[in-house]
């Protein structure tokens, strides 16, 4: 039988006697479940997911579990209600697709907490935990207007986090020069890596020196569009470390630590103070993020844009600089 934390006090206030529970008692209590939008294994954003569960197991001693699903929204639902009802008291669904089915779900089990990962939700048990991508893809955007002729996004799914994503990219660009010439397209999934990379190299075929693909699974199709056709197109790896794939063209790599974000958010929830508003990470935040220029490749950014780009960022950090302005 397990006891809840909710039972446990309700006795001890019932009986007055005093009762202490080991505290591996109390980390073998406290479950969290993962659902990732496609394989762990795969460098990117369902790597990410799967850090963060392991940073929530080994910091705060919860047991864990995760599953992979595909893009199914019915799927979505069940998963959330086999953790549920097992009795975990986290769920992270790892994505914005995941929130609608999150909602849904989270009606049923007001005890358990629906973290919906590049969402800005906030209702009941369901928070939102959103990094704002907008800001380090603006940097990125300012280095390839600076830099380039003409750039080149490929996403996965039109879902707001990639859009986002996008608009920062421009914004960044437009800031630089108003004219620059941008194009974008949407593979329409997050596993076809063909797809990624033929949409890559038709832009690239179009013109675009610099190029950045988004599509989580997918993204590293895109690399390799970038890689076969040589160093005179660049990009920044995002969210995991593509520099092997496109060793000529990487000038810098944007992460976000998402996983120790998380660690921090399941930490409040552990401990009985849940985020009473939905989180966003930012610049600001840079534990959390980090956006970095490589200095071992045959192109780099140049002493002169990296001292114009740092202060961009502080006054983004700083909140003077909106990035995700339609």
């Amino acid at each position: 039988m397990r006891l809840s934390r909710r039972t446990f006090v309700e006795g001890v206030a019932a009986l007055t006697i005093a009762v202490s529970i080991p505290a591996m008692a109390q980390a073998e209590d406290f479950k969290m479940g993962l659902l990732v939008p496609g394989s762990v294994s795969e460098e990117g954003w369902n790597r990410i997911g799967f850090n963060a569960l392991k940073g929530v197991e080994e910091q705060l001693g919860a047991k864990i579990s995760y599953v992979e699903l595909q893009q199914n929204p019915a799927s979505f639902e069940k998963a959330f209600r086999d953790y549920a009802s097992q009795g975990y008291k986290v769920i992270l669904g790892h994505g914005f697709e995941f929130q609608d089915a999150a909602l849904e779900v989270a009606l049923d089990y007001p005890d358990t907490y629906f973290l919906i990962s590049s969402s800005s939700i906030h209702e009941g048990n369901v928070i939102g935990l959103n990094t704002d991508t907008s800001q380090p893809f603006y940097l990125m955007g300012v280095i390839a207007a600076k830099m380039g002729k003409k750039a080149g996004l490929v996403g996965g799914m039109e879902i707001p986090p990639i859009q986002q994503a996008f608009v920062g990219f421009k914004n960044g660009a437009k800031s630089v020069n108003p004219e620059f010439p941008i194009s974008e397209a949407y593979i329409g999934n997050f596993t076809d890596t063909t797809a990624a990379k033929e949409a890559a190299l038709s832009m690239i075929s179009q013109g675009a020196d610099f190029v950045v693909p988004n599509a989580s699974g997918a993204t590293v199709g895109g690399y390799q569009a970038i890689s076969e056709s040589g160093p005179a197109v660049r990009s920044f790896s995002i969210f995991s470390d593509f520099t092997q794939v496109a060793p000529n063209n990487i000038l810098g790599l944007y992460v976000a630590d998402y996983a120790q974000g998380v660690v921090e958010v399941v930490r409040s929830i552990k401990d009985g103070s849940p985020p009473k508003e939905n989180i966003i990470f930012g610049l600001k935040d840079p534990k959390v993020i980090s956006f970095t220029f490589r200095d071992d490749g045959p192109v780099s950014v140049p002493e002169d844009i990296r001292a114009q780009v740092m202060a961009i960022s502080a006054k983004i950090a700083a909140g003077e600089i909106k990035t995700d302005a339609q």
